[in-house]
């Protein structure tokens, strides 16, 4: 069985780190941890890791986030991955920091990359692993408070969350979307 999981943000040196990166950084984790190495290739960087006889299949889009579902589309067909068997790893403003939500489905709720990901599928009908990253940021300032870094008192909470993700995903894996929802969702 193969799995797509599908880490969101943006490349570049200037977006490391950043809040909008989040689910690049879940996946550079989750491939250290396995020992395994990214490779440039078609609209991603991309590398697998096996799992419980499962094949995770890691992307990173190199499209910038409101392109992503061209790379996401691009390595569902590459790959043969069926729709159900995909997972979107996205940063979330709804949601406080230290909340990790897996959804079955959903609304873009304005994220850029969502939308690109629905415009390109057709539907919403796709699992995303939402990450809370909060809202604190003065009116008009959204896009400077996504592309800056976690706070000093934010950072020691992150290594335990992208744990935590990493337990997510391998659970999406194995017992699906409604059993890890039960399992982690809070």
């Amino acid at each position: 069985m193969k799995y797509l999981i599908v880490g969101l943000g943006n490349i570049g040196p200037e977006y490391a780190d950043t809040r909008h990166n989040i689910g690049f950084m879940i996946l550079d984790e989750l491939a250290k941890r396995e020992g395994a190495k990214f490779s440039n290739m078609r609209l991603a960087y991309y590398t697998e890791v096996s799992y419980k006889g499962r094949m995770l299949c890691l992307i990173k889009p190199t499209t910038y986030m409101n392109l992503s579902g061209k790379a996401l589309n691009h390595w569902m067909k590459d790959l043969k991955i069926p729709v159900e068997n995909v997972l979107v790893l996205v940063d979330d403003l709804a949601l406080p920091l230290g909340t990790l939500r897996l959804k079955p489905q959903g609304s873009a709720a304005g994220h850029n990359g969502l939308k690109h990901i629905e415009e390109t599928l057709g539907n919403n009908k796709y699992a995303r692993l939402r990450f809370g990253i909060s809202d604190n940021y003065p009116k008009g300032r959204q896009v400077d408070y996504v592309l800056s870094g976690f706070d000093d008192d934010e950072q020691p909470e992150l290594p335990a969350l992208i744990d935590r993700s990493i337990d997510m995903i391998k659970s999406f894996a194995t017992i699906g979307t409604e059993l890890t929802m039960t399992k982690f969702n809070k």
